[in-house]
């Protein structure tokens, strides 16, 4: 008897968890679940998952599923290609937007960003930096929206300068003066990340060519205007490199380095200087010493220079809806919310960076090694991105490897900018090449 009560309650607890189970999936496929696939890089994926179920609070009938992949871009390739994308995105550094743009599988923005934002009686479109968000248009239309924003530009040791009595260097002429204290002191003025010439390219080259030629040169270099990469402005940034080259400002060993070796020995104290954007502090967190301080400075400017000294470079990491995604009305919605001005402030604390989104670092305590860096970004006159290697992905290799070539004292100036030039020959006659302009 007592054997099949207890055959009986075991039944009962059994259709009960089915039952219970049946009910939840049945009140799951009741609700329109959206499909969010994310670059899952320093950043991580938990905010993500945060707004997500933030914004579930507010829309019952609806599931958001957040997924990522250090390397999400080989993941998405093939969806694209099949036509079953996910309804949300940031694809990662690795993924051809804008080729993705130009092969029509990306939902035009437009008329979502003529909405209401969140939090904010203003327009959507009106919340984020204008010079960020026009990045993102095609043909005069948006496509690729704003997230996360990076800004880059040179870091130095502050304590280090405190303690020899060095101040941050303002031009070129400080700079190179600076430069011989620093190696008289034993210590690299200098290191860059030599494996990923992205980092020198933003760092040297490209703001020594604006404040040189002016913010026009750059953009005619980027609109691939004959001539613009071999200009006066390019060669005599490119002299400028060669020149710290050459004087043994850098840092020896620098060319074999990544980022985060090139980092270390920054914050170790073998080097007084390097360029990396606003993730450096989010990014070496685990590794920076006690004690360790450091601050932002845009590039030293070329006194008599055409370009605006506050001229900053701005890059911000952005997303998308694929056109063949399901629900583009509730994604653009979740991105919407994602991207409200509480959303942003609590980005920027809890990944300490910064946003695309207007106002939400004046309404924050920012992290200490965030304020400057805030600061020329408020200031700022205009900004400036490498737009050029999300375009043209082969340019971006040329560039790039040329780059390396005057670092390492293979090519000369000349021979570096006239083959910057050459490979922008190369796309400009490319018929099959969507051409952009900024």
């Amino acid at each position: 008897m007592r054997r099949t009560l207890y055959i009986l309650a075991f039944v009962v607890l059994i259709s009960l968890v089915i039952g219970g189970c049946g009910k939840k999936q049945a009140k799951e496929e009741g609700k329109i679940v959206i499909e969010v696939a994310s670059f899952q890089g320093g950043f991580g994926l938990d905010f993500f998952e945060y707004a997500a179920r933030e914004y579930e609070k507010l829309h019952p009938n609806v599931k958001i599923k957040v997924w990522g992949n250090p390397r999400i871009w080989e993941q998405l390739r093939p969806r694209f290609v099949k036509g079953n994308p996910p309804d949300l995105t940031w694809p990662g550094w690795g993924m051809d937007v804008w080729g993705l743009v130009a092969e029509g599988k990306v939902l035009e923005m437009d008329k979502y960003l003529e909405t209401k934002a969140y939090g904010q009686n203003v327009k959507w479109k009106d919340t984020f930096y204008p010079d960020l968000l026009e990045k993102g248009k095609y043909n005069g239309h948006y496509y690729i929206i704003p997230y996360n924003l990076n800004i880059t530009g040179w870091w130095y040791n502050v304590n280090m300068f405190k303690k020899h009595g060095w101040t941050p260097p303002k031009t070129y002429d400080e700079l190179l003066v600076l430069c011989e204290k620093i190696k008289k002191a034993g210590i690299a003025p200098l290191t860059y990340q030599g494996k990923y010439q992205a980092y020198t390219l933003r760092g040297f080259l490209i703001p020594w060519a604006i404040s040189i030629g002016g913010l026009q040169a750059y953009k005619d270099a980027q609109n691939l205007k004959p001539g613009a990469w071999n200009s006066p402005a390019f060669l005599k940034a490119a002299e400028m490199i060669a020149e710290l080259r050459d004087r043994g400002y850098f840092q020896k060993g620098a060319m074999g380095m990544s980022h985060t070796e090139a980092q270390m020995e920054f914050i170790l104290g073998r080097a007084a200087m390097i360029p990396c954007g606003t993730w450096l502090g989010s990014e070496m967190k685990n590794q920076i010493p006690p004690g360790f301080k450091m601050d932002f400075i845009n590039p030293p400017v070329v006194k008599g220079g055409k370009g605006d000294p506050s001229i900053v470079s701005a890059g911000p990491e952005s997303w998308i809806i694929p056109k063949e995604g399901k629900h583009h009305d509730i994604a653009a919605d979740f991105f919407k919310f994602m991207s409200s001005i509480d959303m942003a402030k609590k980005f920027i604390v809890q990944k300490n960076t910064l946003m695309s989104i207007k106002g939400a670092a004046e309404q924050v305590k920012l992290p200490p090694d965030l304020v400057s860096a805030a600061k020329c970004m408020r200031e700022a006159k205009a900004t400036w991105d490498m737009d050029f290697e999300q375009w043209y992905p082969s340019m971006k290799a040329a560039t790039e490897s040329a780059m390396g070539a005057l670092l390492s004292g293979e090519m000369t100036p000349k021979q570096c900018v006239d083959a910057m030039e050459a490979a922008a020959e190369k796309v400009r006659k490319d018929k099959s090449i969507p051409k952009h302009k900024i």
